[in-house]
């Protein structure tokens, strides 16, 4: 060290640069010791945090496979399930433009747009169990809704749900036209 103050006193702009280059390696010394400058791992999820992680995936699964045994045709794909109850919670929250833009992605996949009537329409009927306080209680009512559209609750002044309208229905038949009276 000595050495470096001679220099000091000898070359004023040496002096200076060595100062400089002195303090930043001192500097440079103490941040690696302390760790400082490495970069933090921002991967690593809190143990509790990864095992919620791995419930709510399994959660998910289990409802698709639910869905895929209950619902015969598209209505019971996953994506379709996915999105149609996506749709249904958005109308339920009044984000009906949000709302719009996923049920065009369900239609662009093939998914009947008539299911996702009936769950909106069941999850209607039993609006008055619906708790915002209670968390998930949307979510379990509109899986329940998705997986049978036509339940009601108990006790419901509702009338049962109409059988769906065909896409296309039968042309009524003309009626018959009478023979002129003579």
């Amino acid at each position: 060290m000595g050495h470096h103050f001679a220099l000091l006193k000898t070359t004023p702009v040496r002096g200076a640069t060595m100062s400089a280059l002195l303090l930043a390696a001192t500097l440079g010394m103490a941040n690696a010791q302390t760790g400082a400058d490495k970069p933090q791992d921002q991967s690593k999820t809190p143990p509790a945090a990864a095992a919620q992680d791995n419930r709510d995936a399994q959660k998910r699964a289990d409802e698709f496979a639910e869905a895929a045994k209950a619902i015969n045709g598209p209505a019971g794909n996953p994506e379709c399930v996915w999105l149609g109850r996506r749709v249904v919670n958005l109308m339920w929250r009044d984000d009906l433009d949000t709302a719009f833009r996923h049920l065009d992605l369900y239609d662009r996949f093939g998914c009947p747009g008539g299911h996702v009537q009936a769950t909106f329409r069941c999850l209607v009927r039993f609006g008055a169990t619906i708790d915002n306080k209670i968390p998930d209680t949307l979510n379990t009512r509109i899986q329940a809704c998705w997986i049978n559209p036509s339940a009601q609750p108990q006790n419901s002044n509702f009338p049962p749900p109409a059988p769906p309208v065909p896409v296309n229905p039968p042309a009524a038949a003309a009626p018959a036209k009478s023979a002129p009276a003579k």
